[in-house]
């Protein structure tokens, strides 16, 4: 190969590098799917009143020892169901055990004494009769005969004392509920008045929510509630309405108890909620709780147009809500479009930009 050729052949790489590879016709986008999205619109509400609760149960208690004595068997723990009349915990019996036994030995005692004071009487009464012993040994007689029955009430009394302290180291269950509490370990020491364990029964549920005594009257003409549980987002139709007939006069405010349906599961007493009393009924620019999205303080929702990606929007949401549907105050009008999934709308807008 000649010189001349040898410089064509390297002219031609360098200007075959310069130029680059050359780029594969670029591929079609793969078309997204349509935003699903739903209208602001005006509806009928009911208007309600927001005051923060929180969930007790109605019947609640603390079992408590009756007696002194040592904790021999504790047959159930916090969190286990138990029956009414079930048997939770026992406490050592052998001290009450001696106690029924000397009741027991006084009363036959006195049950003795009685039948030999009642042959006496009898005998008394016959000998007065035949004046052989004067009226005197009769009241006498008499007397004794009274003193032994009273001692047999008096001994009776005492056994059956000692037969209800002996029931006392045997703890049963009031009624049919759920332990939420243990006060007391194996081995220890039972006294009168020391806690032993708490429960409460889940079937009978309420609500008690603080409201301003001026929110009262409004409240009893509506005379109809719904609870929410934020840490559930559940919403849950009460049973009754029951306004404490008393006020703080510290903070003039009012306690107004909710009755729960007994087929509210989840709940347990201590839990936060809201109660929502009803007032009224008022239309209200109303858009799906789906809509909304929530950043840290800013609560806005995807405008979705005829034209163009969809657009952020700030709102300001109002009291009203259900579980479904949220009160718009301000940021929207009536009829536009709002995204029902804010992220696939926020995502479809970047790929956009």
């Amino acid at each position: 190969m000649t010189r001349s050729a040898r410089l064509i052949l390297a002219a031609t790489a360098v200007l075959a590098a310069a130029c680059g590879p050359t780029e594969p016709p670029a591929t079609a986008r793969a078309p997204t799917a349509p935003l699903v999205t739903a209208a602001a619109e005006l509806r009928e509400v009911e208007v309600t009143t927001t005051a923060e609760a929180v969930v007790e149960a109605v019947r609640q208690s603390t079992v408590s020892a009756q007696i002194s004595g040592r904790i021999v068997d504790i047959r159930f723990d916090v969190g286990d169901r138990v029956r009414k009349g079930d048997v939770i915990l026992r406490i050592d019996e052998r001290a009450a055990d001696l106690a029924v036994t000397a009741s027991e030995a006084q009363m036959r005692e006195a049950e003795a004494a009685l039948v030999n004071a009642r042959a006496q009487f009898e005998r008394t009464r016959q000998l007065v009769a035949q004046k052989f012993l004067s009226r005197a040994a009769l009241d006498k007689a008499e007397a004794d005969l009274k003193t032994a029955e009273s001692r047999m009430r008096a001994t009776l009394a005492g056994t059956g004392a000692a037969i209800t302290e002996k029931s006392f180291t045997t703890i049963v269950a009031p009624y049919s509920g759920v332990v939420s509490a243990r006060h007391v370990q194996l081995g220890e020491m039972a006294a009168p008045g020391k806690p032993l364990l708490t429960g409460f029964d889940p079937s009978t549920l309420r609500v008690v929510a603080t409201v301003a005594s001026a929110q009262v009257p409004s409240i009893q003409a509506g005379a109809r509630a719904r609870i929410e549980v934020p840490s559930l987002d559940r919403w849950t139709e009460v049973r009754s309405v029951t306004v404490v007939p008393s006020a703080d006069p510290r903070t003039h405010t009012t306690q107004v108890r909710l009755e729960l349906p007994a087929d509210a599961k989840g709940l347990l007493p201590g839990v936060f909620a809201r109660a929502h009393f009803v007032t009224g009924k008022a239309a209200r620019l109303m858009v799906p709780r789906a809509a909304v999205l929530r950043r840290s303080e800013v609560t806005a929702v995807y405008v979705v147009g005829a034209q163009g990606p969809p657009q952020l929007r700030q709102i300001r949401l109002g009291a009203t809500a259900d579980e479904t549907f949220v009160e718009v105050l301000a940021g929207l009008k009536p009829g536009e479009q709002v995204a029902l999934e804010p992220v696939k709308a926020g995502m479809a807008t970047g790929a956009a930009v």
